[in-house]
């Protein structure tokens, strides 16, 4: 079944991190699923991310014309992010054993791409749309400076993964408007429940 990509689904902050998101309620064994497990999906999500992605994409498209073919790459770039990064905000640090995997599966990301990548072009400024396996893999790598890692955030409704870039790094939903607003729902209907019980 084809993925509604809203805008809540890209609520990481960033490509990398919205990718990583793909897999829904993340270690949750009983309810947890994978969006690209029909790797057509990837394509989908490759379109969709061009448009809510275009800040960080400086406005470059993103193309993914044989999700088949690329679908070990992004898995691998996917599943070592999280790995690295989710650890990184449960432990407080980086764990460089997690390091070679996550590299090499950037690494294989960018293999046989040639663009130009500099500071006001992070990801090229070709005419024609990037690999989405390369805009993966170079979303992933920028996830590493510090300033970045230090606001990195588990959302404790959906356990996304997000950047906090609130003024003062207190943000706890990764989409107030969803996970917030459920969190709250829930939160008012255990306080009825309570009272109710206690007449």
């Amino acid at each position: 079944m084809a993925v509604s990509w809203t805008r809540h689904r890209f609520s990481g902050g960033a490509l990398a991190l919205d990718t990583t998101n793909t897999v829904v309620l993340r270690g949750d064994v009983e309810r947890s699923f994978d969006r690209f497990a029909d790797p057509a999906e990837i394509a989908r999500f490759a379109a969709a991310a061009s448009g809510f992605r275009a800040d960080e994409l400086k406005g470059r498209a993103l193309a993914a014309p044989d999700p088949h073919a690329i679908a070990g790459t992004v898995m691998a770039i996917r599943e070592t992010t999280d790995r690295l990064m989710r650890r990184n905000v449960v432990d407080g640090v980086l764990d460089t054993a997690d390091l070679p995997d996550f590299l090499n599966a950037c690494a294989d990301g960018l293999a046989g791409s040639r663009e130009s990548l500099g500071a006001a072009a992070p990801f090229g400024s070709a005419p024609e749309p990037l690999a989405f396996e390369a805009a993966l893999a170079v979303s992933a790598l920028s996830l590493l400076s510090a300033s970045t890692m230090s606001r990195l955030r588990i959302c404790p409704n959906c356990n996304w993964l997000f950047v906090d870039r609130s003024r003062n790094g207190s943000r706890l939903w990764c989409d107030m408007a969803v996970c917030g607003n459920r969190q709250k729902a829930k939160r008012h209907y255990s306080r009825r429940k309570e009272e109710v019980a206690n007449g």
